[in-house]
């Protein structure tokens, strides 16, 4: 059980990150990556919630890949939870879903299109588990102030707040590091999606695009901004991915990246 309070405010010498592949897809390359990704947290001392998708239910396409079995991926959750003994996070689309995962995890994750939806995020809320809310693309980030207070409102105060890029355009992300610094003033956590913050949506051929070169530009500049938390989704091999692979990094990338961030954050608070 993660301990809010320490993760989040206890004024850590590290960033915290949420890491792992975008759906599940199997219970071996879960396994694989939550391994790899537990060993290099531990080498440079950041705390580490492991996240996976039990089922991607916004998808443009009915043919788009959705899961394995909401049971079964949830099984396989539940299990990478206890073998390598690291906190988990999932996201949810209904109450139905915050039901069916409320006793596995560690964090509730809102996606971004459901950030407004006060039946979902009260839900979530109940389950006194701590509460994710990446921002809408087409919020403000001062907006975000009225879903942390819908999770307040319900009786829990353990709430954080993602951005993941806003909408420019039709097919384009941008993100403006103004508002991580915005909704800190909201006195919650920040987090910054490095992964989907460099997706091109809304593509012809019904897939989404995405520049994951990028990642690490975004993530040193949240970090010199001081964010307090990264969201990086991570695949061994992203063309291989059955979801967002064109957004993911690979996982042979995330030792190198870690240690110049580490490095980061640990220059940006000697200022």
């Amino acid at each position: 059980m993660i301990d809010y309070q320490q993760l989040f405010f206890a004024n850590s010498k590290q960033f915290f990150l949420i890491a792992g592949p975008c759906a599940i897809e199997g219970k071996q390359i879960c396994s694989d990556i939550a391994a790899e990704l537990k060993q290099l947290c531990q080498k440079h001392q950041i705390p580490f919630i492991f996240k996976a998708s039990f089922r991607k239910a916004n998808r443009s396409r009915i043919d788009s890949f959705t899961g394995i079995g909401d049971q079964k991926a949830i099984d396989i959750l539940a299990a990478i939870k206890e073998q390598f003994s690291i906190p988990i996070t999932t996201d949810v689309h209904s109450v139905e879903d915050v039901l069916k995962v409320q006793d596995i995890v560690d964090i509730i994750q809102i996606p971004a299109f459901l950030c407004r939806q006060t039946q979902l995020l009260v839900a979530a809320a109940q389950t006194g588990k701590i509460v994710n809310i990446k921002k809408g693309q087409f919020l403000s980030p001062e907006a975000m102030n009225f879903a942390k207070q819908k999770i307040l409102d319900s009786g829990n105060q353990k709430v954080c707040l993602t951005e993941r890029g806003t909408t420019f355009g039709y097919h384009d992300l941008v993100v403006d590091y103004r508002g991580l610094q915005q909704m800190a003033a909201l006195k919650a956590p920040v987090i910054l999606d490095c992964t989907h913050s460099l997706q091109k949506p809304n593509q012809i051929e019904g897939v989404t695009g995405g520049a994951p070169r990028f990642i690490e530009t975004l993530a040193r500049a949240a970090i010199a901004v001081g964010v307090d938390g990264l969201f990086i989704e991570t695949h061994p091999d992203p063309s291989s991915a059955k979801s967002d692979g064109a957004n993911m990094l690979p996982l042979s990338s995330m030792d190198n990246l870690l240690r110049k961030l580490s490095h980061l954050r640990n220059a940006v608070k000697e200022l």
